[in-house]
């Protein structure tokens, strides 16, 4: 039987070759050995070295048929695809930015830098002297204010002023524009005050502040001549002249609870629209709050006069009632309306949360 020798580097179907072969031929030669008896002479028939070739040609044309493969062959790694870098888009427009966040008010104005061009607050004016009161707007909605739109008169002393003044050009978004009345002083002593809106194309006024409804105004004093005092000094000789009072629109007491609201034109509690104030509760500290355009601001322990409540300083902001606003404190105030006025805190009582004003509205004529 021929001596079957591996390959120095065999591949895995050679030495698999090999062992069948090594294999079959042991098995051949048991099968001779155990069909003949002892002592026999032997002729084999079968030709070990044929059977083995015949095998071996066998295996060998089914390994030309069989695809080789290398075991060392590595199979290429899908080259990763070059990294895209998106371009970042660009920022949004403005008219993107309304799309996305829409401005709940198509006609809203704001106060100009100053809002007073001509005729600051209290500016001094002789009886019947004529002016013109001119105010910087900017347009903050998302409307367009067209010709149809006009400077009106909204409330207090008309001051001899056409009731509605028509814009004359166009004043797009953010753009800002100078509005002009003219006016006449009254013949008498004494403030006045005018206060203005805009009305669009349908007649709806609006104006400036938080919520686009707060009036603006021209407020001047008229001082009499020196002609006018002397001749009122000479007609006065026993009876002194009283002292003019101011008009009053509401005056008297309110009890507020908590989430109660309050309109400061008609000393109405809840009344469901027209609310100035409203009385709350954070669970630790008790608040008054104006609303909408109306503001407030402590005065202290005087009553406040007329001059004082239209000359200071007001503020939207909330005003905590403990600690800041002890009973006997005085607040001035202004209305939505744009009335100002006072209103005194008579009581509070902070097991029962009932807050007691007491208020004075004044009209202006």
């Amino acid at each position: 039987m021929p001596r079957l020798t591996p390959d120095q580097n065999p591949s895995p179907f050679a030495a698999f070759r090999y062992v069948l072969l090594t294999l079959l031929a042991l098995i051949l030669w048991g099968a001779m050995a155990c069909t003949f008896p002892m002592g026999a002479s032997l002729t084999p028939t079968l030709n070990v070295t044929q059977a083995y070739q015949t095998v071996d040609a066998n295996l060998t044309q089914a390994a030309a048929q069989t695809p080789q493969s290398s075991p060392l062959a590595t199979q290429p790694s899908p080259s990763p695809d070059p990294q895209v870098t998106e371009t970042p888009a660009p920022p949004p427009t403005r008219a993107e930015t309304q799309k996305a966040s829409p401005t709940p008010w198509c006609d809203h104005a704001s106060p100009g830098m100053p809002i007073d061009v001509t005729i600051p607050d209290d500016t001094e004016m002789g009886p019947g002297e004529a002016f013109t009161k001119t105010w910087r707007l900017e347009n903050i909605g998302t409307c367009t204010w067209t010709t149809e739109y006009a400077l009106t008169w909204f409330s207090g002393d008309r001051l001899d002023a056409p009731v509605s003044v028509p814009l004359t050009d166009n004043v797009p978004p953010d753009t800002t524009v100078e509005l002009s009345v003219d006016m006449v002083a009254p013949t008498e002593a004494g403030t006045y005050q005018s206060n203005w809106k805009l009305s669009n194309a349908a007649g709806k006024l609006f104006g400036i502040g938080p919520n686009g409804d707060a009036a603006f105004w021209v407020r001047i004093k008229v001082i009499e001549s020196a002609t006018a005092t002397i001749t009122t000094t000479l007609a006065v000789t026993d009876t002194p002249t009283p002292t003019p009072t101011e008009p009053v629109q509401v005056s008297g007491s309110a009890s507020l609870q908590p989430d109660n609201t309050l309109d400061l034109d008609t000393n109405q509690v809840n009344s469901g629209s027209g609310e100035d104030l409203s009385f709350t509760f954070d669970g630790q500290n008790h608040f008054l709050n104006p609303i909408g355009s109306a503001a407030m601001a402590v005065v202290g322990n005087v009553q406040p006069s007329l001059d004082d409540c239209q000359t200071i300083t007001l503020s939207a902001d909330p005003q905590p009632v403990e600690g800041n606003l002890p009973s006997g404190t005085y607040l001035c105030y202004r209305t939505n309306m744009a009335l100002p006025g006072w209103a005194l805190v008579s009581a509070f009582d902070s097991e029962s949360s009932t807050l007691d004003l007491q208020i004075l509205t004044w009209t202006i004529p």
